[in-house]
């Protein structure tokens, strides 16, 4: 080393972290890409193409992923070290789960009872929807392995997986729409979920996101994140890929059960 290099100033080599909007706008990009919203069989459910039987498929192997979310979240739950950030991550607990009026505030049902009732509204039932009877398998290796990359994954990679529910509410609102018009022989009651998860979702979302801006300190933590999000993306897109092909190989499946 000559003097002159001995002397100059040190430069990282480690890129620097991209700012809060930087990095939004490429998960952003990745939803434009690889959130489901632009799946065949979403597409074809707002375009108001899917027969009842279709739509009995659907509801039937989405609860599968549904009925998981609340224990997703208590394995995210587990890893938070901070008392403040489990008050309020329990919440999401209880809108799946439901609770009971206490001193605290009213009681409700819970999401997964509205699931139950929208599984009722398309013409299943309940009993059927809870023995998890019918699941196909690609649907439960999705799930499990969304289930198992939060039980693995850092508390970053966890909450950054959740960053879907971004980009849900627009979905929802999509989705009651194409319903309402489409599909009027649902009850309405059937839409109750879409309905609750638009709020919801909106608030979860902008709380996961703050978490991930405050914990993601490097481009290499981003990177992860960005890693993650896609993750769930193929997770959603790859459940619907296993209702797809079923509803094609075997049409009125779901009104044998």
């Amino acid at each position: 080393m000559n003097a002159a290099s001995a002397h100059a100033p040190h430069r990282s080599t480690r890129p620097r972290p991209w700012t809060p909007d930087e990095l939004e706008h490429r998960l952003r990009g990745l939803a434009a890409e690889r959130y489901h919203h632009r799946h065949p069989f979403n597409l074809r459910m707002h375009d108001g193409l899917l027969s009842p039987e279709e739509l009995r498929c659907w509801a039937l192997n989405r609860f599968h992923y549904q009925r998981h979310i609340p224990i997703k979240d208590a394995l995210i739950l587990a890893k938070l070290d901070d008392r403040e950030l489990r008050r309020d991550w329990i919440r999401r607990i209880h809108d799946h789960d439901g609770r009971d009026a206490d001193a605290n505030g009213p009681g409700d049902a819970g999401g997964i009872e509205r699931w139950l009732r929208l599984g009722e509204a398309v013409g299943l039932d309940r009993v059927l929807l809870l023995s998890g009877e019918g699941v196909l398998p690609g649907v439960r290796l999705a799930v499990e392995g969304y289930v198992n990359f939060c039980r693995l994954g850092t508390p970053l990679e966890a909450i950054a997986s959740s960053l879907t529910e971004l980009f849900a509410p627009d979905l929802m609102v999509t989705r009651i729409g194409a319903w309402e018009r489409h599909y009027p022989w649902i009850e309405p009651d059937g839409l109750r979920y879409f309905q609750v998860r638009v709020r919801q979702g909106r608030r979860d979302a902008d709380e996961a996101l703050a978490l991930v801006h405050r914990w993601a300190e490097t481009r290499a933590d981003q990177e992860r994140v960005l890693a993650a999000f896609a993750f769930k993306c193929d997770v959603l897109w790859s459940l619907l890929d296993a209702v797809e092909h079923a509803v094609a190989l075997n049409p009125g499946s779901a009104d044998a059960h």
